[in-house]
């Protein structure tokens, strides 16, 4: 009698459920890239899933697989950008951390893709709930948490007061950069800025 032990182990595979397809990440990554040169290119509205197709070197079957349309496309990028986030500043002191975030988050909004990209999706959004949804959720998620972590940390350290309006806090922080660099869209910020912005809103700040 042969016991468990002289038995030969046969390794399993699992096997996909029948009919099930596989998405290899390679291609859904190259379609998220394609997506973001496909909006900085043409706009929400001219894009479309075989112009994403094309420059993302697949089928459009590839990219109906993975998204209904182009809407719900654009809504994944924008929550999966929102996921990402921003990295929390922690230099042990406020003006110090809204210097880093500012010096972050200016080099995101100033990269020429963004530049093309936020505009087009704010007038999209304008007319389109979902987009608009998907936008504020991304900003809730994305700066305005770092935000509030810079607040907290900040009200912790005895910088600023407990019952600060964090409300107030976030506008003062986040308004004045998004306005310049995506509102205004100012070609070059001037020498020293982003200290100077840190500087006089850590000031706001402590007077509120």
């Amino acid at each position: 009698m042969t016991t468990n032990a002289d038995t030969p182990q046969v390794k399993r595979h699992r096997r996909a459920p029948a009919g099930a397809a596989v998405l290899r990440e390679d291609v859904t990554e190259a379609i998220r890239a394609a997506v973001f040169e496909e909006l900085a290119a043409v706009g929400y509205a001219r894009m479309s899933i075989e112009g994403i197709a094309r420059r993302a070197g697949v089928g459009k079957t590839a990219v109906y697989r993975r998204w209904r349309s182009k809407l719900h496309l654009v809504l994944d990028l924008v929550s999966a950008v929102a996921v990402q986030g921003l990295p929390a500043p922690d230099t042990g002191s406020l003006e110090g951390d809204l210097r880093l975030l500012y010096e972050v988050t200016s080099r995101a909004l100033r990269h020429p893709v963004a530049g093309q990209i936020i505009p087009d999706l704010q007038a999209e959004a304008a007319r389109n709930p979902d987009i608009a949804e998907a936008m504020q959720k991304a900003l809730r998620e994305g700066q305005q948490s770092v935000a509030s972590g810079i607040v907290a940390a900040a009200a912790a350290r005895g910088e600023i007061s407990e019952g600060i309006d964090t409300d107030l806090a976030l506008d003062l922080i986040s308004g004045p950069l998004y306005w310049r660099a995506v509102v205004v869209r100012a070609p070059q910020l001037p020498k020293g800025y982003l200290a100077g912005l840190a500087r006089a809103t850590a000031g706001a700040l402590k007077a509120l």
